[in-house]
């Protein structure tokens, strides 16, 4: 079984992926991983909506409405974070 800092890298790669070819990324690989996704304008409200859907399905997890929360949601690395505490 991967550790978790192997899982975060593994996820993180994944969730990078998804937003540069879902949403304008000039440079992926320069998209650091605790950058604010909404912050820097790479995803808006309706964003988020897609960003939700790839999580439930690529991950195979449901998110909550309780759990649409910034720290979850708005960075690379705590997408990342937030599927591994999800799948524990």
């Amino acid at each position: 079984m991967l550790s978790s800092e192997d899982r975060i890298e593994t996820y993180s790669e994944k969730i990078r992926g998804f937003l540069a070819s879902n949403f304008y990324v000039a440079d992926a690989e320069a998209l650091e991983s605790n950058t604010s996704l909404l912050d820097q304008g790479i995803v808006d409200s309706t964003g988020v909506l897609e960003v939700i859907g790839f999580i439930e399905e690529t991950f195979g997890i449901v998110v909550e409405d309780s759990e649409l929360l910034p720290e979850n949601l708005d960075s690379i690395q705590g997408i990342a974070q937030y599927v591994i505490r999800k799948k524990n």
